[in-house]
């Protein structure tokens, strides 16, 4: 995807936390300055860092790398990541994290609680770097590998970690060592993440929405909801609503406004602009069945976009249609996943004002 669209991949934090814990663990073996370090990525291939922030001494050393998340909108991206290391008197590999790092307060993630937000993957990386350098060294001691980023504590504000359980800083992650820009497969395992992490503590309603804008109305409307039984699916509908069943969620809200909603009315269960468009012929039979006149219904063809179309049905004063915009999209929903689960349906202006809600349990026409 990325070579079609002909955007740059990049490196996760994982990646930049190995380069530097390799950077850091040769300096302080050979008391000398590294300017760049070469790692393997979980894909296999071979990846040289430049080094930032450099120090050492006969005790501790200190690396860093500047992330590059390449052309991917990554909160991250520019971050400096950096690992402390020292020896320790035990023959042991102990990976801790430092400032900037997130702690996990919450079960259901792949770190246990109490410890820093290092992922598995990262984790093995950082230690499969540090055993081949105390291998090919013949050293026998252990290593402290403290993992900090200098201004993580303000960049996990932007991100899910404290809805997560995750407080104090960012994650150390990546499964590949690389970052594909605007990657399917990273944005559903967000949200397989937050339904996961959310159904093991407890919640088994959650409202999926489509954005930031949505989120924000769903939190007014939902104000005595924990703010981990909110979950921004994005475009992936169809996904988001197959996780939550498969985790055993009791009741599924969607809230939307009338555009990507009427998408999900006609059956699309994926709703990106470029993967579906709205279809006004769709929406003006409808009108039609709810016996809207002849001349709305050819105003509601005629529209380019669909806030146009909520501003005729406003107009008119018939909430029916919005109602009918939910039903059909609780149909699809339920029919697509084979029921399951209760599904709510609230569509709403961009103001936030409600303008069509249905909850339904049985999807058969």
């Amino acid at each position: 995807m990325s070579k079609k669209k002909g955007l740059r991949s990049g490196y996760t934090t994982g990646a930049c936390a190995t380069a530097a814990t390799k950077a850091a663990l040769l300096m302080l073996i050979e008391q000398s300055q590294i300017l760049d370090i070469e790692i393997q990525l979980p894909i296999g291939e071979k990846v040289r860092f430049p080094i930032q922030n450099s120090t050492y001494s006969l005790t501790f050393a200190m690396a860093g790398v500047i992330k590059d998340a390449g052309d991917d909108p990554d909160v991250t991206h520019g971050a400096l990541i950096l690992s402390t290391v020292s020896w320790l008197n035990e023959e042991r590999i102990e990976i801790d994290g430092g400032k900037g790092v997130g702690r996990v307060t919450k079960p259901g993630l792949p770190v246990p609680i109490g410890e820093a937000a290092i992922n598995p993957v990262p984790r093995r990386m950082i230690e499969k770097e540090v055993k081949q350098l105390l291998n090919f060294y013949q050293l026998t001691k252990g290593v402290k590998v403290v993992i900090s980023v200098p201004n993580g504590e303000e960049l996990a504000k932007k991100t899910l970690n404290p809805r997560l359980g995750i407080i104090g800083g960012i994650s150390i992650l990546g499964s590949r060592g690389t970052v594909i820009p605007y990657s399917h497969d990273a944005y559903q395992a967000s949200i397989v993440q937050a339904i996961r992490v959310a159904r093991i503590n407890g919640i088994d309603h959650f409202i999926l929405t489509t954005g930031s804008t949505s989120e924000k109305i769903a939190q007014n409307i939902f104000k005595e909801k924990e703010e981990m039984a909110f979950v921004q699916m994005g475009e992936f509908v169809g996904f988001a609503l197959k996780q939550a069943k498969r985790l055993g969620t009791k009741k599924v809200t969607i809230l939307g406004m009338i555009g990507k909603l009427s998408k999900v009315a006609q059956g699309k269960m994926m709703v990106h602009s470029k993967e579906s468009s709205i279809d006004f012929q769709f929406l003006a039979n409808i009108a039609n069945r709810l016996h809207f006149s002849d001349s709305v219904q050819a105003q509601i063809r005629q529209a380019n976009t669909a806030a146009w179309v909520e501003k005729i049905i406003i107009e008119e004063n018939r909430p029916s249609f919005f109602a009918e915009i939910c039903r059909l999209v609780a149909l699809e929903s339920l029919s697509y996943i084979q029921g399951g689960l209760i599904l709510e349906v609230i569509l709403v202006s961009k103001l936030g004002r409600v303008l069509g809600r249905v909850e339904m349990d049985e999807w058969k026409k």
